[in-house]
């Protein structure tokens, strides 16, 4: 190495680690850059691995090729990217004042130190193994390498028994991964919902209707309390609550950061367990960088520090590093938590922040849920989707959105996203320029639709109950007039437990037949005719009078079904 060129030491071969690589390489031709990465897999799509285990990817390697099917391993970055891998090498400890790396070869054995005049830490996380007896039996695996996609492949035989452990992202692609196979599913999870969060209950019951329809066997409020097996082999788990066989145990419990190194170096750990860093991603010692999910991050709503690790936000982090280690100015401004997972045939996605989350802020937040189809009614193929919106109340700004159902979320939660990014108010969100055409959505968009009944609500115009708060008066006892608004034959087919039937046409003319006396709660399919209702109602001077939202599309409890 000539005494003027630079060394950069990436520790981490995966997402982040492999993107400031490659950034870096390209703005820096001179600089030599070695990375250290203990296993020997490098650049692969972890978020990939459940769809290999369902047979949607053919061929593990898939997962770590590019585009054009190039296998990304120590060759192809050294000869396309010009940097050298050190794979199946073990970063010790870092001098910080020394400005030194001590890496073991974990193949021959011995030891070396690397300087670097830039290091970077992309050392990504580990999965969370809950200390429960049984926890070493085989058979028992977390999801984060390609040998453990694997090792589940192999074991996923239909007619065996599997039990997932945790209701996350990762827990709810595996369940259909494995019930795809033809494996009998368990999933244990120790709150009350799934994806608990990321989503309000009332949107994650419609998640748990979803898996409970594809016989997977839903387990709330039970967390692990020991794994059972016989001869070293798994053959059940143990909670407060019961039993439940199994030959395969996925820990799908969550991951938390590597921050090992991290923390024997002395730099600083934020309050969410992962390294701190500032907007430029540079940690507390000026000459080393994180990246990736060691790295904090920065909640662009309410200001503070936020692990949420994901590989979109990883290769983001990547280029931030790299363009900040090349004298580019650059920052990374923080998450909103946006997500999308699939779960059968549900779409499901959010990003900002929860309805429990603003009230846990300090803020007052109005939300509300409007169902409609994902495109014009009339076209083939049309789906529903359920969005729920949360808006301030004083200044209608934008809090968040959850969106669950058969038909296509992506799209308008990544145009929530960026309303979000731009503090946009629910009224700028109604009147924004969306395409238009039968085959990708109706005239009024769903966003149109849902902003402009939140604004409704806002405005005191709509008066309405979510199916959550509808169910608690339910539940509490209290007395409600149901009135289903709907035909008669789309109440024989499908209706709300003690609801009355009077078609909206009928409505006007049977006004006197109404009680004033008790809370009439009008609903139909997906809303629409119990606004209607609400306010046919309200006008003829009704006072106590709430339509559901979300309609029976969005109701997540039981219905009735037939005549």
């Amino acid at each position: 190495m000539s005494p003027s060129q630079r060394q950069i030491v990436i520790i981490g071969g995966n997402a982040a680690g492999m993107k400031t690589a490659a950034r870096a390489r390209r703005l820096d031709p001179a600089a030599r850059i070695v990375i250290i990465e203990r296993g020997v897999d490098l650049s692969y799509g972890a978020c990939a691995l459940p769809y290999f285990v369902a047979g949607l990817v053919p061929d593990l390697d898939d997962v770590r090729r590019t585009n054009n099917g190039t296998l990304r391993d120590a060759t192809f970055f050294h000869k396309v990217k010009g940097v050298e891998v050190r794979s199946r090498c073990e970063a010790l400890g870092i001098d910080r004042l020394r400005r030194t790396v001590r890496v073991r070869d974990l193949v021959a054995g011995g030891e070396e130190e690397l300087s670097y005049d830039a290091l970077v830490l992309a050392t990504g996380n580990r999965p969370i193994v809950p200390p429960v007896p049984g926890i070493e039996l085989n058979g028992v695996r977390p999801l984060k390498s390609l040998e453990d996609a694997a090792a589940i492949t192999a074991a996923a035989q239909p007619g065996r028994r599997a039990v997932i452990v945790g209701g996350g992202l990762i827990g709810l692609e595996m369940a259909e991964a494995l019930r795809g196979r033809g494996l009998a599913v368990t999933l244990l999870e120790m709150k009350e919902q799934v994806l608990a969060s990321a989503l309000d209950f009332g949107m994650a019951a419609l998640v748990h209707r979803e898996l409970r329809r594809n016989a997977v066997e839903l387990r709330l409020g039970e967390p692990l309390q020991a794994i059972a097996g016989e001869a070293g082999k798994v053959t059940g788990v143990v909670t407060a609550k019961g039993s439940y066989p199994a030959d395969l145990v996925l820990l799908a419990i969550g991951v938390r950061p590597e921050v090992t190194l991290a923390r024997k170096a002395g730099l600083t750990i934020g309050p969410t367990g992962a390294i701190a860093v500032d907007q430029r991603l540079q940690s507390s010692d000026p000459a080393i960088w994180a990246a990736g999910d060691c790295a904090e991050c920065r909640d662009l709503l309410s200001g503070r520090p936020v692990y949420v690790p994901l590989g979109s936000t990883a290769n983001k982090h990547g280029r931030v590093v790299a363009d900040n280690l090349c004298g580019r100015e650059a920052t990374f401004p923080g998450v909103l938590g946006s997500l999308i997972v699939k779960v059968f045939d549900l779409n499901v996605a959010r990003t900002g922040l929860s309805e429990e989350d603003a009230h846990l802020l300090g803020r007052d937040p109005v939300a509300l849920l409007a169902p409609s189809p994902d495109r014009a009614h009339i076209y083939p193929g049309a789906r529903p989707i359920a969005v729920k919106l949360i808006a301030d109340r004083a200044d209608r700004r934008l809090l968040g959105a959850q969106i669950v159902g058969p038909g296509a979320v992506d799209k308008r939660i990544d145009t929530l996203a960026t309303a979000l990014t731009f503090g946009a108010t629910v009224d700028q969100l109604a009147q924004l320029d969306l395409s238009y055409a039968p085959p990708f959505s109706s005239a009024m968009d769903p966003l149109h639709q849902a902003a402009n009944a939140l604004r409704n609500k806002l405005d005191g115009i709509g008066a309405s109950l979510s199916p959550l708060e509808m169910r608690e008066l339910l539940e509490a006892g209290q007395p409600l007039l149901l009135l289903d608004v709907r035909s008669p034959a789309e109440h024989a087919e499908v209706r709300i437990p003690g609801a009355t039937l009077m078609p909206l046409g009928s409505l006007r003319e049977r006004l006197a037949s109404l009680p004033r006396d008790i809370e009439i709660v009008p609903l139909c399919k997906i809303s629409l005719r119990g606004y209607e209702a609400q306010r046919i109602l309200h006008d003829a001077g009704f006072s106590r009078v709430r339509y559901l939202e979300g309609g029976i599309l969005g109701w997540p409890f039981e219905l009735e079904q037939g005549r």
